[in-house]
C-alpha cells in the first residue's frame, strides 16, 4: 500500500463507526485486495501523529470547541499471540475482557468529531496508567499542538486531584467554578476554582 493509501486507510478508521475488517476496507479502495491490506497491517503500524497530520486542517480550532477524553477496550478474548492483548476492564461488557486498551483524545465543534491523539494503554512497557496518558495528551494538545477550547469531558474516574489541577492550569473548564471537589480522603472539600 503507497502513501495515498495510508492516507486513505486512516480517513476510513477516523471514519467508519462499526466494521473495521480488512475486506471492508478493501471494497473503499481502488484495485486493493483483501490480503494486501492484510499484509500492510501486519507490516506497518498508523501512528498518532499519523492520524493527527491528517485531521490537523480539518478540525474548526476555535475556543469554543471542546476535547473529549475516553478509554476503551478492543475485545480480542480469542487472540492468543497479538502484541497489547490483556485482561482489563470493558465497559461495553461489564466486565474482564481479553483485549487492548486504548486511550483516545477528540476534538469536536459540536458537530465534527475528529481524533486528535490516542495511545496504547500497555502499563507493564511504559509504567503509564491512563491517568498518566490523559496528562500528556492534554498537554499535548493545548500545549504543544495549540488547540483552543473552551472543556474538557471525561469519565468521573479520571477526575483526581492532579487532573484536575491540569484542567485548572489549561484554563480548560468541565465543571461549574462552585462545584466542591476534595483532594484526599483526609482533605476538606474545597471550591474547584479554589485549586492551583
Amino acid at each position: 500500500m503507497g502513501h495515498d493509501n495510508k492516507a486513505k486507510y486512516i480517513e476510513y478508521l477516523t471514519s467508519t463507526p462499526i466494521n473495521y475488517t480488512c475486506s471492508n476496507l478493501s471494497e473503499h479502495l481502488e484495485d486493493v485486495s483483501p490480503d494486501v491490506v492484510s499484509d500492510y497491517l501486519k507490516r506497518d503500524q498508523i501512528t498518532a501523529r499519523q492520524v493527527w497530520g491528517l485531521v490537523n486542517g480539518l478540525i474548526k480550532n476555535t475556543g469554543e470547541s471542546f476535547l473529549i477524553i475516553d478509554d476503551s477496550v478492543q475485545n480480542k478474548q480469542y487472540s492468543k499471540l497479538i502484541e497489547w492483548v490483556k485482561r482489563q476492564y470493558s465497559g461495553a461488557v461489564g466486565d474482564l475482557v481479553r483485549g487492548i486498551g486504548v486511550v483516545n483524545l477528540v476534538h469536536s465543534d459540536g458537530k465534527e468529531h475528529y481524533p486528535v491523539n490516542l495511545r496504547i494503554y500497555d502499563n507493564i512497557a511504559d509504567g503509564k496508567i491512563k491517568k498518566d496518558h490523559f496528562r500528556d495528551m492534554l498537554v499535548n494538545a493545548v500545549a504543544d499542538k495549540g488547540i483552543l477550547a473552551k472543556s474538557v469531558l471525561f469519565d468521573s474516574w479520571y477526575a483526581a486531584w492532579h487532573n484536575l489541577k491540569l484542567v485548572n492550569a489549561l484554563k480548560l473548564t468541565l465543571l461549574k467554578s462552585n462545584r466542591l471537589v476534595s483532594l484526599g480522603k483526609e482533605e476538606s472539600y474545597v471550591h474547584l476554582d479554589g485549586i492551583g
